[in-house]
Protein backbone atom coordinates (compact mmCIF):
# COMPACT_ATOMS: atom_id res chain seq x y z
CA UNK A 1 0.00 0.00 0.00
CA UNK A 2 1.44 3.38 -1.03
CA UNK A 3 1.45 6.60 0.90
CA UNK A 4 -1.45 9.02 0.78
CA UNK A 5 0.46 11.22 -1.63
CA UNK A 6 1.13 8.35 -4.05
CA UNK A 7 -2.49 7.19 -3.94
CA UNK A 8 -3.72 10.73 -4.53
CA UNK A 9 -1.45 11.19 -7.55
CA UNK A 10 -2.55 7.90 -9.06
CA UNK A 11 -6.19 8.73 -8.38
CA UNK A 12 -5.89 12.07 -10.17
CA UNK A 13 -4.08 10.44 -13.09
CA UNK A 14 -6.80 7.82 -13.60
CA UNK A 15 -9.51 10.49 -13.35
CA UNK A 16 -7.81 12.45 -16.13
CA UNK A 17 -7.51 9.31 -18.26
CA UNK A 18 -11.21 8.63 -17.71
CA UNK A 19 -12.07 12.14 -18.93
CA UNK A 20 -9.97 11.62 -22.06
CA UNK A 21 -11.49 8.22 -22.89
CA UNK A 22 -14.99 9.60 -22.30
CA UNK A 23 -14.32 12.44 -24.74
CA UNK A 24 -12.90 10.00 -27.31
CA UNK A 25 -15.99 7.83 -26.92
CA UNK A 26 -18.24 10.81 -27.65
CA UNK A 27 -16.18 11.72 -30.72
CA UNK A 28 -16.28 8.13 -31.99
CA UNK A 29 -20.04 7.97 -31.41
CA UNK A 30 -20.47 11.03 -33.61
CA UNK A 31 -18.29 9.55 -36.34
CA UNK A 32 -20.03 6.15 -36.26
CA UNK A 33 -23.35 7.48 -37.58
CA UNK A 34 -21.65 9.33 -40.43
CA UNK A 35 -19.49 6.31 -41.26
CA UNK A 36 -22.50 3.98 -41.31
CA UNK A 37 -24.36 6.18 -43.80
CA UNK A 38 -21.37 6.13 -46.16
CA UNK A 39 -20.99 2.39 -45.63
CA UNK A 40 -24.58 1.65 -46.62
CA UNK A 41 -24.26 3.40 -49.97
CA UNK A 42 -20.84 1.85 -50.66
CA UNK A 43 -22.18 -1.60 -49.78
CA UNK A 44 -25.13 -1.23 -52.14
CA UNK A 45 -22.99 -0.08 -55.07
CA UNK A 46 -20.30 -2.67 -54.32
CA UNK A 47 -22.61 -5.66 -54.07
CA UNK A 48 -24.61 -4.56 -57.14
CA UNK A 49 -21.60 -4.00 -59.38
CA UNK A 50 -19.93 -7.23 -58.24
CA UNK A 51 -23.12 -9.18 -58.89
CA UNK A 52 -21.82 -10.11 -62.33
CA UNK A 53 -19.38 -12.53 -60.69
CA UNK A 54 -22.19 -14.30 -58.85
CA UNK A 55 -24.54 -14.28 -61.84
CA UNK A 56 -21.92 -15.76 -64.17
CA UNK A 57 -20.51 -18.11 -61.49
CA UNK A 58 -16.99 -16.87 -62.12
CA UNK A 59 -14.10 -18.87 -60.65
CA UNK A 60 -10.32 -18.37 -61.00
CA UNK A 61 -8.65 -20.11 -63.90
CA UNK A 62 -6.01 -22.72 -63.23
CA UNK A 63 -2.51 -21.29 -62.96
CA UNK A 64 -3.59 -17.70 -62.33
CA UNK A 65 -1.72 -15.62 -59.75
CA UNK A 66 -3.66 -14.20 -56.82
CA UNK A 67 -3.09 -10.83 -55.16
CA UNK A 68 -3.98 -10.31 -51.50
CA UNK A 69 -5.00 -6.82 -50.38
CA UNK A 70 -5.16 -6.13 -46.64
CA UNK A 71 -7.54 -3.24 -45.91
CA UNK A 72 -7.04 -1.47 -42.57
CA UNK A 73 -5.95 2.02 -41.44
CA UNK A 74 -3.23 3.95 -39.62
CA UNK A 75 -5.20 4.53 -36.42
CA UNK A 76 -5.12 2.50 -33.22
CA UNK A 77 -7.07 2.49 -29.92
CA UNK A 78 -9.79 0.30 -31.43
CA UNK A 79 -9.26 -3.15 -29.96
CA UNK A 80 -8.16 -6.06 -32.14
CA UNK A 81 -9.75 -4.83 -35.36
CA UNK A 82 -6.43 -4.63 -37.25
CA UNK A 83 -5.11 -7.96 -35.98
CA UNK A 84 -8.33 -9.67 -37.11
CA UNK A 85 -7.70 -8.57 -40.71
CA UNK A 86 -4.06 -9.72 -40.57
CA UNK A 87 -5.05 -13.10 -39.12
CA UNK A 88 -7.76 -13.59 -41.75
CA UNK A 89 -5.31 -12.72 -44.53
CA UNK A 90 -2.72 -15.19 -43.25
CA UNK A 91 -5.41 -17.87 -43.05
CA UNK A 92 -6.60 -17.22 -46.61
CA UNK A 93 -3.02 -17.29 -47.92
CA UNK A 94 -2.42 -20.61 -46.14
CA UNK A 95 -5.57 -22.09 -47.69
CA UNK A 96 -4.62 -20.92 -51.19
CA UNK A 97 -1.43 -20.42 -53.14
CA UNK A 98 0.99 -17.72 -51.91
CA UNK A 99 1.04 -14.46 -53.84
CA UNK A 100 1.97 -10.79 -53.67
CA UNK A 101 0.48 -8.74 -50.80
CA UNK A 102 -0.63 -5.10 -50.80
CA UNK A 103 -1.38 -3.44 -47.45
CA UNK A 104 -3.69 -0.45 -47.00
CA UNK A 105 -2.80 1.09 -43.64
CA UNK A 106 0.23 1.02 -41.36
CA UNK A 107 -1.37 -0.95 -38.52
CA UNK A 108 -1.85 -4.16 -40.47
CA UNK A 109 1.46 -3.65 -42.27
CA UNK A 110 3.40 -3.97 -39.01
CA UNK A 111 1.63 -7.29 -38.38
CA UNK A 112 1.94 -8.68 -41.91
CA UNK A 113 5.68 -7.90 -41.94
CA UNK A 114 6.20 -10.47 -39.19
CA UNK A 115 4.87 -13.37 -41.26
CA UNK A 116 4.89 -12.26 -44.93
CA UNK A 117 7.71 -9.74 -45.20
CA UNK A 118 8.93 -11.07 -48.54
CA UNK A 119 5.45 -11.05 -50.13
CA UNK A 120 4.60 -7.38 -49.47
CA UNK A 121 4.89 -5.47 -52.74
CA UNK A 122 3.13 -2.20 -51.90
CA UNK A 123 1.80 -0.41 -48.84
CA UNK A 124 -0.33 2.71 -48.47
CA UNK A 125 -0.43 5.06 -45.47
CA UNK A 126 -2.46 8.14 -44.46
CA UNK A 127 -5.61 6.01 -44.32
CA UNK A 128 -8.36 6.28 -41.71
CA UNK A 129 -8.18 9.96 -40.78
CA UNK A 130 -11.60 10.50 -42.33
CA UNK A 131 -14.19 8.55 -44.30
CA UNK A 132 -12.41 7.17 -47.40
CA UNK A 133 -13.49 8.58 -50.75
CA UNK A 134 -13.87 6.88 -54.10
CA UNK A 135 -11.08 9.06 -55.48
CA UNK A 136 -8.67 7.63 -52.89
CA UNK A 137 -9.75 4.09 -53.81
CA UNK A 138 -9.23 4.85 -57.52
CA UNK A 139 -5.77 6.21 -56.77
CA UNK A 140 -4.86 3.05 -54.85
CA UNK A 141 -6.27 0.80 -57.60
CA UNK A 142 -4.44 2.72 -60.35
CA UNK A 143 -1.19 2.56 -58.39
CA UNK A 144 -1.52 -1.20 -57.97
CA UNK A 145 -2.37 -1.76 -61.64
CA UNK A 146 0.51 0.38 -62.91
CA UNK A 147 3.12 -0.64 -60.33
CA UNK A 148 4.24 -3.74 -62.17
CA UNK A 149 2.86 -6.18 -59.58
CA UNK A 150 1.91 -9.27 -61.56
CA UNK A 151 -1.46 -10.77 -60.61
CA UNK A 152 -4.65 -12.05 -62.22
CA UNK A 153 -7.15 -12.26 -59.38
CA UNK A 154 -7.39 -10.13 -56.25
CA UNK A 155 -8.71 -11.00 -52.80
CA UNK A 156 -9.47 -7.97 -50.63
CA UNK A 157 -9.64 -8.77 -46.91
CA UNK A 158 -11.43 -6.24 -44.72
CA UNK A 159 -13.61 -5.96 -41.62
CA UNK A 160 -17.24 -6.57 -42.52
CA UNK A 161 -19.63 -4.51 -40.39
CA UNK A 162 -22.17 -6.78 -38.67
CA UNK A 163 -23.64 -4.56 -35.96
CA UNK A 164 -22.70 -1.68 -33.69
CA UNK A 165 -20.75 -4.09 -31.48
CA UNK A 166 -19.68 -6.81 -33.93
CA UNK A 167 -17.51 -7.12 -37.03
CA UNK A 168 -15.94 -10.02 -38.90
CA UNK A 169 -12.97 -10.11 -41.24
CA UNK A 170 -13.84 -11.47 -44.65
CA UNK A 171 -12.84 -11.28 -48.33
CA UNK A 172 -14.12 -9.68 -51.54
CA UNK A 173 -12.96 -11.40 -54.72
CA UNK A 174 -12.01 -9.66 -57.95
CA UNK A 175 -11.45 -11.97 -60.91
CA UNK A 176 -9.54 -11.51 -64.13
CA UNK A 177 -11.20 -10.61 -67.43
CA UNK A 178 -10.25 -14.02 -68.87
CA UNK A 179 -11.88 -15.82 -65.93
CA UNK A 180 -15.02 -13.73 -66.36
CA UNK A 181 -15.23 -14.46 -70.10
CA UNK A 182 -14.65 -18.18 -69.44
CA UNK A 183 -17.44 -18.45 -66.86
CA UNK A 184 -20.49 -20.54 -67.76
CA UNK A 185 -23.00 -17.69 -67.41
CA UNK A 186 -21.10 -15.01 -69.32
CA UNK A 187 -22.86 -15.83 -72.58
CA UNK A 188 -25.96 -14.10 -71.21
CA UNK A 189 -24.08 -10.78 -71.37
CA UNK A 190 -23.30 -8.96 -74.60
CA UNK A 191 -20.25 -6.87 -73.73
CA UNK A 192 -17.52 -5.55 -75.99
CA UNK A 193 -13.91 -6.49 -75.27
CA UNK A 194 -12.76 -2.98 -74.37
CA UNK A 195 -15.84 -2.25 -72.27
CA UNK A 196 -15.37 -5.45 -70.28
CA UNK A 197 -11.75 -4.60 -69.52
CA UNK A 198 -12.70 -1.13 -68.30
CA UNK A 199 -15.63 -2.48 -66.30
CA UNK A 200 -13.40 -5.01 -64.56
CA UNK A 201 -10.95 -2.24 -63.60
CA UNK A 202 -13.90 -0.23 -62.25
CA UNK A 203 -14.96 -3.27 -60.18
CA UNK A 204 -11.46 -3.47 -58.75
CA UNK A 205 -11.51 0.19 -57.63
CA UNK A 206 -15.10 -0.08 -56.41
CA UNK A 207 -14.32 -3.15 -54.31
CA UNK A 208 -11.35 -1.37 -52.73
CA UNK A 209 -13.62 1.57 -51.93
CA UNK A 210 -16.22 -0.78 -50.44
CA UNK A 211 -13.64 -2.46 -48.23
CA UNK A 212 -12.17 0.86 -47.03
CA UNK A 213 -15.53 2.43 -46.16
CA UNK A 214 -16.96 -0.63 -44.44
CA UNK A 215 -13.69 -1.17 -42.60
CA UNK A 216 -13.79 2.47 -41.47
CA UNK A 217 -17.31 2.01 -40.08
CA UNK A 218 -16.21 -1.13 -38.23
CA UNK A 219 -13.18 0.72 -36.87
CA UNK A 220 -15.24 3.64 -35.54
CA UNK A 221 -17.69 1.24 -33.92
CA UNK A 222 -14.85 -0.76 -32.34
CA UNK A 223 -13.18 2.45 -31.16
CA UNK A 224 -16.38 3.58 -29.48
CA UNK A 225 -16.70 0.22 -27.73
CA UNK A 226 -13.03 0.28 -26.69
CA UNK A 227 -13.30 3.81 -25.27
CA UNK A 228 -16.53 2.90 -23.46
CA UNK A 229 -14.83 -0.08 -21.83
CA UNK A 230 -11.79 2.04 -20.96
CA UNK A 231 -14.00 4.69 -19.34
CA UNK A 232 -15.82 2.01 -17.37
CA UNK A 233 -12.54 0.46 -16.19
CA UNK A 234 -11.22 3.88 -15.19
CA UNK A 235 -14.34 4.52 -13.13
CA UNK A 236 -13.98 1.19 -11.36
CA UNK A 237 -10.32 1.89 -10.59
CA UNK A 238 -11.23 5.35 -9.23
CA UNK A 239 -13.80 3.77 -6.90
CA UNK A 240 -11.29 1.21 -5.61
CA UNK A 241 -8.55 3.80 -5.13
CA UNK A 242 -10.96 6.16 -3.38
CA UNK A 243 -11.80 3.43 -0.87
CA UNK A 244 -8.10 2.67 -0.42
CA UNK A 245 -7.31 6.37 0.03
CA UNK A 246 -10.04 6.83 2.64
CA UNK A 247 -8.95 3.76 4.58
CA UNK A 248 -5.30 4.82 4.51
CA UNK A 249 -6.22 8.34 5.61
CA UNK A 250 -8.41 6.99 8.39
CA UNK A 251 -5.61 4.70 9.56
CA UNK A 252 -3.15 7.62 9.58
CA UNK A 253 -5.57 9.80 11.60
CA UNK A 254 -6.22 6.96 14.05
CA UNK A 255 -2.48 6.42 14.48
CA UNK A 256 -1.94 10.12 15.17
CA UNK A 257 -4.81 10.16 17.70
CA UNK A 258 -3.33 7.17 19.50
CA UNK A 259 0.02 8.96 19.71
CA UNK A 260 -1.65 12.10 21.11
CA UNK A 261 -3.74 10.18 23.64
CA UNK A 262 -0.76 8.07 24.71
CA UNK A 263 1.33 11.19 25.22
CA UNK A 264 -1.44 12.92 27.18
CA UNK A 265 -1.86 9.87 29.39
CA UNK A 266 1.87 9.75 30.08
CA UNK A 267 1.80 13.40 31.26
Amino acid sequence: MGTLREIQLRLNSIKNIGKITKSMKMIASTKVNKAQRSMESARIYGSSSSGIYQNTKTVPLEGETGLYIVSSSDRGLCGGIHSSVAKATRRIIAENAPGPVVVLGDKSKSQMVRSNRGDIELSFSQIGKDIPSFAEACTAADTILTSGVKFDNATIVFNQFRSAIAYEAGPIHNYSTEALKSSEGFTAYEVDEGVLENYNEFLFANNIYWSLVEGHASEMSAKRTAMENATKNAGEMVDRLTITYNRTRQAAITSELIDIITGASAL
